[in-house]
């Protein structure tokens, strides 16, 4: 089973994003990443698969996967008039170990999270207003969002029809190494992005050639070595527009960019806003 492994961007001042998907019916690969993930589908159907459980989902599907999960909603007709829509929720995977969720009132939160880690489909008609409050989520911003969320954690702990997916171990065996490659090559971007990314020190510490290199990330992440460090000075930009004051231009230079233009170019395409309207949002 050949997994890519993602990194999800969760903006800077928020613990987790909501979002509206559309289902790419040709580029849709059987994925993992880090993130806790709730997967509602309110369009289509097709093939689900979560670790080694393979099975059909419909309108309503609702899944609850903690961080690592091999999975993926793959269409079975590629023929469908309309192509299957989720809302997606991902939020991090430590939010279980944070002070806020150490409370006696979210023990059973933290219960349901730590169960995650097998996948869980809830199913039967209390899913509905799971699906209800998941749209409401979409629409709202800030404190609001984050109120609902919790109202949505409390539905699906009242949801006693629920069916285990998978179990850690379904993972293929070259999972644990080549998450703990990839992490390596993470961890070092996130670490250099300010001072200078190296395309031989990144492939050095896998112990390849840059070539070999090159096409082991792409095959692995489904994205260019180079296209994931514009994502990750992008998201640091995001942050610095969000929490200081700092002009655009010395953003852009300390996110490792040489050339506003340019900044300001891929800022729009990964964020689908200008750098000055991102700032806004947090005036």
């Amino acid at each position: 089973m050949e997994i890519i492994y993602e990194k999800i961007f969760v903006p800077h001042k928020h613990s987790f994003i909501t979002r509206r998907l559309l289902m790419d019916i040709n580029s849709h690969k059987i994925h993992s990443h880090e993130n806790f993930e709730l997967n509602y589908i309110t369009v289509g159907s097709g093939k689900r698969i979560v670790g080694s459980s393979i099975s059909s989902y419909s309108e309503g599907d609702l899944v609850l996967l903690g961080p690592n999960i091999p999975h993926c909603w793959d269409v079975l007709a590629t023929d469908q008039e309309t192509a299957p829509e989720c809302i997606v929720t991902h939020f991090y995977e430590n939010i279980i170990s944070s002070d806020f969720f150490k409370i006696p009132e979210l023990e059973a939160v933290m219960t349901l999270l730590k169960n995650a880690g097998n996948g869980i489909c809830f199913k039967g008609k209390k899913t509905e207003k799971v699906g209800l409050a998941l749209k409401k989520m979409v629409t709202l911003t800030g404190l609001e969002r984050y109120i609902e969320l919790l109202k949505v954690f409390n539905l699906l702990l009242q949801i006693e029809e629920r069916e285990i997916l998978t179990l850690p171990s379904s993972r293929p065996n070259s999972f644990e190494k080549d998450y703990d490659q990839i992490n390596k090559i993470y961890e070092y971007v996130f670490k250099n992005i300010q001072t200078g990314i190296k395309l031989k020190e990144a492939s050095a510490l896998v112990f390849m050639e840059p070539g070999s290199f090159c096409r082991y990330f792409k095959k692995k992440t489904k994205h260019t070595f180079m296209d994931y460090v514009k994502k990750v000075r992008i998201g640091i930009a995001a942050k610095f527009l969000a929490e200081t004051d700092k002009q655009i231009t010395q953003i852009c230079y300390e996110c490792g960019y040489n050339n506003l233009a340019n900044f300001n170019h891929y800022f729009k395409v990964i964020m689908k806003k200008t750098p000055s309207e991102y700032r806004k949002d947090f005036e």
